[in-house]
């Protein structure tokens, strides 16, 4: 029987989401200093953001700043990020992304600076679906417009990118789809550049690749709400007064 996900974690509400999902994925090596950003995507339209310029295992809900579909800041005390032009062309390219992720992590973003996307060598590396490209548009200064137009449009409908000489984009439907996408994607990097490094090996089966492509990344339940609980064990601060 799959697990309710509301038996998997307490209750907890869209700040508290995004808090625990950039925590979850520092320690996935989403951890270049002040860089990345998160859009969550609310069904009024606006979007919750992590907050510039603080680093992603120090910022609480109560920092978590609400932004309009046009980057402009609705509400918090601190400032939004200097790259959401990215985020924000994205979003209003493709209406299906309810949550969005830019960040730096090692592995992955030595194969967008070698311009390669990396087969998946493991089932892990796979999980949570959805096809990566590469995406060598992205030219300019993390808030010119236009670049981030044109990364965007490059991107298409793909589910992830490799954004050459510059880190990735990772989209889900939910916290949980980006959260599992997020964390392959970094293993899929990593373990091809091992695997590689001792000569190389055999991808997984192209069947498999195939199936796991097809996945929305929301299927998973149970692995999203795991990390999440270790981080709440961590600092059960996250979720005081939740849901919010």
């Amino acid at each position: 029987m799959t697990p309710s996900p509301d038996a998997l974690l307490p209750p907890i509400g869209p700040r508290q989401e995004l808090v625990l999902l950039a925590r979850t994925l520092l320690l996935e090596g989403y951890n270049d200093h002040l860089a990345g950003h998160i859009t969550y995507k609310q069904p009024d339209g606006t979007f919750l953001v992590n907050p510039w310029p603080l680093v992603w295992d120090e910022f609480g809900p109560d920092d978590v700043i609400v932004m309009n579909e046009h980057g402009e800041k609705l509400s918090g005390a601190w400032q939004v990020p200097l790259g959401i032009p990215l985020h924000v062309a994205l979003h209003q390219l493709r209406p299906d992304v309810v949550v969005s992720v830019h960040n730096h992590p090692l592995y992955a973003t030595t194969y967008a600076n070698a311009k390669r996307v990396p087969p998946p060598y493991d089932q892990s590396s796979a999980l949570g679906g959805g096809t990566v490209v590469l995406v060598d548009e992205y030219t300019a200064a993390v808030n010119d417009v236009n670049a981030a137009q044109s990364a965007a449009q490059a991107m298409g409908f793909a589910d992830m990118a490799l954004l050459a000489n510059h880190g990735v984009m990772v989209t889900g439907i939910s916290i949980r789809a980006a959260h599992q996408r997020a964390v392959a994607l970094e293993q899929r990097c990593k373990h091809a550049w091992h695997v590689e490094a001792i000569g190389g090996g055999s991808p997984l089966a192209q069947v498999v690749q195939e199936r796991s492509m097809s996945s929305d990344g929301n299927q998973f339940i149970g692995f999203w709400e795991a990390m999440a609980r270790r981080e709440i064990r961590r600092d059960p601060s996250i979720i005081a007064g939740a849901p919010r």
